[in-house]
């Protein structure tokens, strides 16, 4: 068969039919949620397909508890989840970024807000603010935590790399690097500004998020960009 020929194409990129977990990978960059009379929390904007009987439903994630000041201070789609529930398969992907799925066992994880692609329901989610205003400024303003058991989907820019964080051995992490982290730490910001003065940029290299304890950050080669708008 000629390996420029349509066939050739559909029989390398056509859906996996033996894939059914809730949860599955169609490629690195497209995930598949298999509903069965299920719901599942997913990033507002990343369907990008369904089949079946499928209803979507708009959460803003900021909805719970954090006031509605804060709802206009910030944009992007980070800043929103949908409820999918139904019978039928939805395909998710989030701007090419490469998904990784992982299964919480009554574990809880640290996400930057624009990094959750999906979760199920079960998983609990809860929204927390940097407590510094360079982290608005740079980029890193909520972070959501999620616990319980069950899937997450995360995405990333690119290949990430997780970074050990040891008792008296600090990390430092440009804002918009960073994708998650372990659930028992806490970030805190750390502003330098002879750097923001050399380079004029209030950006990652002028403030950093310190990670301080026994865990693990994950960053991504990637500097991602976040719109703040009134």
């Amino acid at each position: 068969m000629d390996k420029f020929s349509i066939q050739s194409l559909i029989d390398e990129t056509a859906q996996k039919e033996e894939k059914n977990g809730l949860f599955e990978l169609e490629n690195p960059y497209t995930l598949e949620i298999n509903l069965k009379n299920q719901r599942v929390m997913m990033k507002k904007g990343a369907m990008v397909a369904y089949a079946g009987d499928v209803k979507f439903e708009r959460e803003g994630l900021l909805s719970k508890g954090l006031g509605n000041i804060l709802k206009k201070a910030v944009s992007g789609e980070g800043t929103s989840m949908m409820k999918a529930e139904g019978i039928g398969r939805v395909y998710a992907a989030d701007n090419g970024k490469r998904i990784r799925l992982l299964h919480l066992e009554n574990e809880s994880i640290n996400v930057n807000g624009n990094d959750v692609l999906a979760h199920e329901e079960a998983v609990a989610s809860n929204i927390k603010l940097m407590k510094s205003v360079a982290g608005v400024m740079g980029g890193g303003l909520f972070q959501v935590n999620l616990s319980g058991t069950g899937y997450i989907a995360v995405t990333t820019h690119g290949t990430p790399l997780t970074l050990l964080v040891k008792p008296g051995q600090p990390v430092f992490t440009d804002p918009n690097a960073t994708v998650a982290w372990s659930g028992n730490l806490t970030p805190s910001i750390k502003t330098d500004i002879s750097l923001k003065t050399l380079i004029g940029r209030g950006s990652g290299e002028s403030f950093q998020m310190k990670f301080e304890g026994d865990g693990w950050v994950i960053i991504q080669p990637y500097e991602e960009s976040y719109v703040v708008r009134e």
